[in-house]
């Protein structure tokens, strides 16, 4: 071949393969949205925390943290404690008169010398003397006392200055597992500390001549003979009980009037030496299914009023008793009177319902709505609450 016609042959030879390369109709493709790739699953992260102790100094702080709000409580109220001795003349055939002493406790609760203890720390006292927390011995004064709830005040004339009262609490908002702590004169120990728990609220405590104290504070701070009447305390060193009983043979199981009971009744006892206690005037059973049962009841619950004593707060409310006696089981019972269900909105479900109601929240002359069932039909009845006759 011609050298002179090489290089126009190359440049066609290129020109048609590019042309070529330009007229190959290659498949279309369509367009697509590439897929999303799904963001990957998070892995749960467990975290495991190991507790850290902590550190010995701390550890000490708290405990020396703990220590000091004892000692607080104990130097904020141990100068209201005073320690309380009686004495009874009792006579014998053979010896005459015969002076028998008794100790318990009791605290401070003004400038006027007034101080609350137990009722059965002085009762039947011939006399009472008080030793205060710094010696000073003084002749007391019984200003008044209430039986039914184990309190009693008495009064003591001294400088306001020796005077240390302490302060009183409440126990509506008290919880079970909060700090308790005792001071009295246990076996004639002055001012002795002991420390406890609530351990449990709202308990009836039978006393004697069948007398029973509502809501009662049961502890398991340390209480003995001769605490009797002394502060149970928070951790403010506010009262929140008066030290009252022990269950007999048990260990750590003491018992403390309430202070919104104090808080009820000594105000009284200060004004007038007693206490009234509210009172209905009826005479009732506690509704069960049995008992709703035998008698054809329109309730299983409530109180069947037997009788209604003559001139009492019922009486004049008119409130009916039982005409008839029905016996239904092994029981004779007056039935055919009305049946109290509430009281001020409140149901009642027993006996106890009632009593702990009108002990604990109403006072004598106050009107109470009773919601009675008569004949089948649900009416309600006002009452002006009177008080409780002597020997009831």
């Amino acid at each position: 071949m011609n050298k002179k016609l090489r290089p126009p042959i190359l440049i066609t030879l290129l020109m048609i393969t590019l042309l070529g390369c330009s007229l190959i109709r290659l498949p279309s493709v369509e367009q697509q949205e590439p897929t999303p790739t799904p963001p990957p699953t998070p892995t749960p992260i467990v975290i495991v925390v190991t507790p850290t102790p902590l550190p010995l100094q701390m550890l000490l702080e708290m405990a020396d943290a703990e220590e000091q709000l004892v000692i607080n409580v104990y130097e904020k109220a141990s100068p209201a404690v005073v320690h309380i001795a009686s004495r009874v003349i009792t006579m014998s055939f053979f010896w005459g008169s015969i002076p028998q002493e008794g100790t318990g406790s009791g605290f401070i609760i003004d400038k006027e010398g007034h101080i609350v203890t137990n009722n059965h720390v002085i009762e039947g006292a011939d006399e009472v003397h008080v030793t205060l927390a710094d010696g000073t011995r003084e002749l007391a004064e019984v200003v008044g006392s209430d039986p039914f709830n184990d309190l009693a005040v008495i009064k003591i004339n001294v400088s306001a200055e020796k005077l240390h009262p302490v302060e009183l609490g409440s126990s509506a908002d008290l919880r079970v597992g909060q700090r308790a702590i005792a001071i009295g004169n246990p076996f004639g120990l002055d001012r002795t500390l002991t420390t406890g728990v609530i351990s449990s609220l709202g308990r009836p405590l039978e006393v004697e001549r069948g007398r029973v104290i509502y809501n009662v504070i049961q502890t398991d701070a340390a209480i003995n003979p001769g605490n009797s009447g002394g502060p149970l305390l928070d951790s403010r060193g506010r009262v929140i009980g008066v030290n009252t009983a022990i269950h007999t043979g048990a260990e750590n199981i003491g018992f403390a009037v309430p202070v919104d009971t104090v808080k009820r009744v000594v105000p009284e006892l200060i004004e007038t030496g007693r206490y009234r206690h509210p009172w209905l005037g009826t005479l009732s059973y506690s509704i069960d299914p049995e008992l709703a049962q035998g008698l054809g009841l329109p309730v299983e619950k409530g109180l069947l009023v037997a009788q209604i004593y003559r001139g009492s707060p019922a009486a004049q409310a008119g409130l009916r008793g039982g005409d008839r006696q029905v016996i239904v089981g092994n029981r004779r019972i007056i039935a055919g009177g009305d049946i109290i269900v509430a009281i001020d909105g409140r149901p009642v479900e027993n006996h106890e319902n009632l009593t702990v109601y009108l002990e604990t929240e109403t006072r004598v002359g106050q009107v109470v709505e009773l919601t009675v069932v008569r004949d089948g039909r649900e009416m309600t009845i006002e009452v002006e609450l009177g008080e409780v006759p002597e020997g009831l």
